[in-house]
């Protein structure tokens, strides 16, 4: 006869001091009980350790697991029949269009709206059955900003402390940690409405922090920031991560942040996964393909330059990065040859050409067949077609 393996496995669970929020882990089979003293205030207590078979996620070391996910809203379909894990203490990125179902999914994951079918399960809870243990362990950064700008900093977050019922010396001392994480203990008495954008989005960012969560979620977190601003969204979510060990799952349409920031990648489309992989891996699925990227420098650029670019059969985009540099995406060996022939025919002065490496950008038109962007709003700085960051340059060629 098989034995059930919750019957023999020894598994580590994690449990939140009802006092002080502190998180420990401890390990037992499936239903027994364990004398526990918190390492942080001193709380003592008896705990049970839960018998499901969700448990034994904690042993692959995947802090989430999605199988056959699917939201409908009538006959519309946002997520279709989606599956993946997040590895404990990962940076995942999901990263599509608006309207792809990127925050459809979180929400899910986040037990703000229900599956229409397949299973979710978040530090090995399932997210219907256990959606109040769920929201235990997780913390949620959407892509509006959830403060009052009546309240200063610090009411703000001890608003949001208090709905978890931490104890109020606890609470204050986190606050006064999440503060100096972000650098604002100048400004903690501040009321919001007085702070600059990317200064309201570092307080929403820690707000999500307050209950010490295991899994952060960041739905378009530097949407709409100024590039100094996201820039900074940027590195403390790199700090979260690395100094809390605290598994998050970002949502963007931006692929220069995704790059940067992600482990792995999910690109997601019409509610579908088309590509999950790290992102050097993705970008390989390309670059054995006739698909270049060139920026080129024309000093007298114009309209009818871009446009006789455009009726070429090689060239899949074109973007106009500056008032000299263009963007171009074209097929074929001798693409490069054909866009630089048909610029001189039309009387540019070709400065320079660089052939790019592909990018995440490139990726997603190749698996998609359309712009990743194309419903953001062009007042987005990130609107250029390449994403922030750098672009990392196989070879250039000077024109003379």
């Amino acid at each position: 006869m098989e034995t059930d393996s919750t019957e023999i496995i020894q598994l580590t669970h994690h449990f939140k001091c009802p006092r002080c929020g502190n998180i420990a882990e401890y390990s037992g089979r499936p239903n027994e009980r364990v004398i526990v003293t918190c390492a942080s205030c001193g709380t003592k207590g008896t705990i049970t350790l839960p018998e499901t078979k969700f448990s034994l996620q904690s042993t692959n070391g995947n802090a989430i697991e999605i199988s056959h996910l699917k939201k409908m809203f009538g006959d519309f379909t946002a997520v279709d029949d989606v599956s993946f894990f997040v590895k404990k203490g990962e940076i995942f990125g999901l990263l599509g269009p608006n309207g792809a179902g990127k925050s459809t999914i979180i929400r899910m994951l986040c037990t703000l709206t229900t599956p229409t079918a397949g299973i979710a399960t978040i530090a090995g809870f399932n997210v219907v059955k256990q959606s109040g243990k769920v929201r235990q362990h997780i913390g949620l950064v959407s892509e509006k900003m959830i403060m009052y700008d009546e309240l200063t900093a610090r009411e703000n977050l001890k608003l949001f402390g208090n709905l978890y019922n931490l104890p109020k010396d606890a609470l204050n001392k986190r606050i006064d940690e999440l503060l100096q994480l972000v650098r604002m203990e100048k400004w903690a008495d501040e009321r919001i409405k007085t702070f600059s954008t990317g200064m309201k989005q570092r307080i929403n960012v820690i707000r999500a922090l307050v209950n010490q969560p295991e899994i952060l979620f960041l739905d378009e977190p530097t949407l709409g920031l100024d590039p100094q601003s996201t820039a900074e969204i940027r590195e403390l979510t790199r700090r979260i991560n690395i100094e809390h060990g605290t598994t998050i799952i970002l949502t963007t349409h931006i692929m220069g942040e995704a790059d940067l920031l992600c482990k792995r990648i999910g690109i997601i489309d019409h509610g579908k996964i088309v590509a999950l992989d790290t992102p050097a891996n993705l970008k390989k699925i390309i670059s054995g393909t006739d698909v270049s990227a060139f920026e080129i420098e024309i000093s007298n650029l114009g309209p009818h330059m871009m446009s006789s670019i455009q009726k070429l059969s090689a060239v899949k985009s074109i973007n106009q990065e500056d008032a000299t540099h263009l963007l171009v995406r074209a097929n074929g060996g001798d693409a490069f040859d054909t866009i630089v022939d048909s610029l001189r025919k039309n009387g540019a002065k070709v400065r320079m050409v660089k052939n790019l490496e592909p990018s995440l950008e490139d990726v997603f038109l190749h698996l998609t067949g359309h712009e990743a962007r194309d419903k953001v709003s062009e007042n987005n700085s990130s609107s250029t077609g390449f994403g922030h960051g750098p672009r990392r340059r196989r070879a250039s060629r000077r024109i003379r």
